[in-house]
């Protein structure tokens, strides 16, 4: 296999000696995707056999776990955990007989499965389940019948589905969630360009992030900015392409003017400018459509790479 992909964890102050080797024993690959901020943290993610299979993985104080859902059918394993709360609830999804993603959580205490299933209303085909917060709050996408595919939260069973109000409607992902109601991910754009963002949902206020440096060529199939996660202090991690290679980043709120001390102490670039909008939401519960009018944010980020 060439160029596998390897895990790793990084800890502040995320230099070179900040990271720590994590892969699944005898994997071919082995991707981190999750964390908890537990004292002993709890990480999750997937890993890839030599014959291409996926498996989900829990790793607690090194020890790893490899999780599949048991409706997984036989011989085509594919399943990936994408997050994990601090309550060691696991959220991700696996791959029908039909090609087709389906949601799921995951108790790591009890190592047991609970399927997350969209209302009918929503027509959905593929569900994908992000992360999930706390208080149990899941984040996730999924495709309906006409191919488009929408953000969703579920809280406690209740969903509502989300666009972006500035894509074009037919490609917006939730990606991410925190403890403080901010939801992040992508959307794709009237030109055909993906877009970072926030979602505040406390005060109904969608706000696009872009990296500057950001790119409308794609490189290994990635276009612009994609945010594919954010802490309780609305730090975002993410990545986006420079026309060249695909760059990580993390992105950290810089109060204005504060920012133009970073600038001049050389410290970090005040880049990612919040724009403003002022547009509509529809949210649906079940067969219910309301529209709302979304709050303007601006806000700056400094970025480090």
């Amino acid at each position: 296999m060439t160029n596998p992909n390897k895990g790793y964890t990084v800890a502040p102050p995320y230099g070179q000696g900040s990271y720590t080797n994590e892969n699944f024993p005898l994997s071919a690959q082995t991707q981190v995707v999750g964390i908890n901020s537990n004292g002993s943290p709890t990480t999750v993610g997937f890993w890839v056999d030599n014959a291409g299979n996926n498996f989900g993985f829990v790793n607690q104080g090194s020890t790893f776990t490899s999780i599949s859902d048991p409706n997984t059918p036989a011989g085509t394993g594919f399943n990936q955990l994408l997050g994990v709360n601090n309550n060691n609830v696991a959220v991700g999804f696996y791959i029908d007989a039909n090609g087709d993603s389906q949601a799921y959580s995951y108790n790591i205490a009890t190592a047991t499965f609970t399927a997350i299933k969209l209302p009918s209303t929503f027509n959905p085909v593929m569900t994908t389940a992000t992360g999930i917060n706390n208080a149990g709050e899941i984040s996730g996408f999924y495709i309906d019948g006409a191919g488009n595919a929408h953000g969703f939260l579920d809280n406690a069973g209740t969903f509502s589905i989300f666009d972006d109000p500035a894509g074009a409607g037919t490609n917006t992902s939730f990606l991410g969630l925190n403890n403080e109601g901010e939801v992040v991910g992508s959307y794709v754009d009237q030109l055909g360009i993906t877009n970072g963002f926030t979602f505040n949902d406390v005060t109904n206020t969608w706000t696009t992030v872009d990296d500057p440096n950001a790119s409308s060529t794609a490189a290994f199939d990635v276009t612009g900015t994609t945010i594919n996660g954010v802490n309780d202090i609305g730090q975002l991690v993410g990545f986006y392409s420079d026309g060249n290679n695909v760059d990580g980043f993390l992105a950290s709120p810089v109060p204005e003017p504060a920012s133009l001390g970073y600038v001049a102490a050389g410290l970090l670039l005040s880049a990612c400018i919040y724009r403003r909008k002022r547009p509509h939401r529809c949210q649906n519960r079940a067969s219910e459509c309301k529209e709302h009018h979304a709050g303007t944010a601006r806000s700056r980020f400094a970025l480090r790479r």
